[in-house]
């Protein structure tokens, strides 16, 4: 799994222009899910992610995590994170989940994050969506399973 984390004022999605979620405060979250991932990957991403602290405390410091500081997420699946661009000029997808795979796990990992008490809206899997965003800081964190959990 790999997750794009941008800390954010507000975000929201858009389909067909319809409005069809959005945040205050907190982070946007870009997941893709990959080919060989698991409901274990999922849970302890979702673990990672609420615990991570990205958000400033009263010094200054990013020393908070979202739940700290009472911010919601919105999470859009985005299969292009799995891009392979090692070879010519068109990139390669193989690497990410097919949608039968992809659209449970991605379910359970917006689940698992509800579940740790945080607001969490979605975008629509598979639809061509308008996302728009207003990053604070910016702040923004690339997230690897195959890298990042030990």
């Amino acid at each position: 799994m790999r997750l794009v984390v941008q800390r954010v004022t507000r975000a929201s999605v858009r389909v067909a222009d319809e409005p069809i979620a959005g945040i205050g405060p907190g982070a946007l979250v870009l997941a893709g899910i990959g080919g060989s991932d698991s409901a274990e990957v999922i849970d302890r991403m979702a673990d990672k992610l609420v615990g991570l602290r990205y958000f400033e405390d009263g010094d200054g410091r990013t020393n908070t995590s979202i739940a700290d500081v009472g911010g919601a997420l919105l999470v859009v699946s985005q299969f292009t994170l799995y891009a392979d661009v090692r070879r010519g000029r068109r990139p390669g997808f193989t690497g990410a989940a097919l949608p039968d795979v992809a659209v449970p796990l991605l379910d359970r990992f917006v689940e698992r994050l509800r579940a740790a008490g945080i607001a969490v809206s979605t975008g629509r899997f598979g639809a061509d969506m308008a996302v728009e965003l207003v990053n604070d800081g910016p702040f923004t964190l690339v997230i690897d399973s195959d890298r990042d959990l030990s």
